[in-house]
């Protein structure tokens, strides 16, 4: 539980919710969580991410050397471009997943709350001589999130390094002005939206999200970052003997899906509860939420031989099925990474 300083100052707009679990400190939602996920797809939406960590790294060298840490080419890191980076464990699973962008003098990363302190551990034991200098600047740093076909004008009157993507643009404001922040893009029309919008929209994209879709023995092929957090053509990182051998030899072991669940219960599943078939366990639940268009979905993962066509039971809610990791991926499938969020080809060999 996070304390009264470290939670969002948005949390005392009228009707703000206080969200829970990984997403404590900033809101749930704001009076109309269906109402906040059309904003954020259809105009301009807000959503309050303060408490996710955020690293910041300087010195002449961050580039190159984060480049030879991660699964991602960063040498050539254009200033605000922006790029998704996975740290492995020496075993291939993943220990870290990284947003990042660099506005040409510093390099900025947010990070799954309450995780940049041990990824700042592992970089600062990796530092040796190089010209760098990594920081948790979580404390005076906070990321606001923009999301739909208007984000791009708002963003660009905002003072901020920012991460944009297919999926929206994250600008890393100071904290002390974060709350002036919200108010002057919601001045100029974006609508606030809690936690339980932005969860929904992420899991309808089918975007995996570090410690809920994933576990300690994830790794990147299973959950589809292999097409949009890993390089395959650079040189050596921790862990990629692993990506190299499944990509050229074999299949990983599970899949990520997207469950259409049954709309005939009010509940959802929660987190880690058990996929079944047959009565059987073949995998775990990861995030679950209520879409305004495609009602209660969740996204888990499942061992890779689960027929794609059959209906399963998460946490005994019948869940139909779609693909977001094919049975075949790895060594049947080439993946081609190109400059640019979301330009990316993919062909069978």
């Amino acid at each position: 539980m996070q304390s009264a300083q470290e939670q969002s100052p948005l949390l005392a707009v009228p009707g703000a919710v206080p969200a829970e679990g990984p997403d404590a400190g900033v809101a749930a939602h704001y009076g109309d969580p269906f109402a906040e996920q059309r904003a954020l797809s259809r105009s301009l939406g807000l959503v309050d991410r303060s408490h996710r960590g955020v690293i910041r790294i300087t010195g002449q060298d961050r580039l190159s050397w984060l480049h030879s840490l991660t699964t991602q080419h960063l040498e050539s890191l254009t200033p605000g471009s922006t790029a998704e980076a996975l740290i492995l464990s020496p075993n291939g699973h993943i220990e870290h997943h990284l947003i990042l962008t660099d506005d040409g003098t510093q390099l900025w990363a947010h990070v799954e709350p309450h995780t940049a302190g041990p990824l700042l551990a592992f970089l600062e034991s990796m530092r040796f001589m190089l010209r760098v200098e990594p920081a948790d600047v979580t404390a005076d740093y906070a990321v606001l999130t923009l999301m739909g076909p208007d984000a791009g004008p708002a963003s660009a009157a905002v003072q901020a390094a920012a991460a944009t993507d297919a999926f929206g643009t994250d600008l890393i404001v100071g904290r002390q002005q974060l709350a002036e922040a919200a108010a002057g893009l919601r001045h100029r029309g974006a609508v606030l939206a809690g936690m339980w919008a932005f969860e929904a929209l992420r899991i309808a994209a089918k975007r995996p999200r570090f410690g809920l879709d994933t576990d300690h023995r994830t790794i990147p092929h299973e959950v589809g970052w292999i097409e949009t957090a890993v390089h395959l053509s650079k040189g050596c990182y921790r862990g990629q003997e692993t990506v190299a051998r499944v990509h050229n030899l074999g299949h990983p072991p599970r899949r990520l899906v997207l469950l259409l669940l049954d709309g005939s219960e009010e509940r959802l599943p929660s987190h880690g509860d058990p996929v079944t078939l047959d009565g059987a366990s073949v995998g775990f639940v990861g995030s679950a939420a209520r879409h305004y268009e495609l009602g209660p979905i969740a996204l888990a993962l499942v061992k890779r031989t689960v027929p794609v066509g059959v209906t399963l039971l998460a946490a005994g809610i019948p869940a139909a099925q779609e693909v977001i990791v094919p049975p075949d991926a790895g060594a049947n499938v080439t993946v081609t990474l190109r400059r640019g969020p979301g330009d990316l080809t993919r062909s069978r060999e």
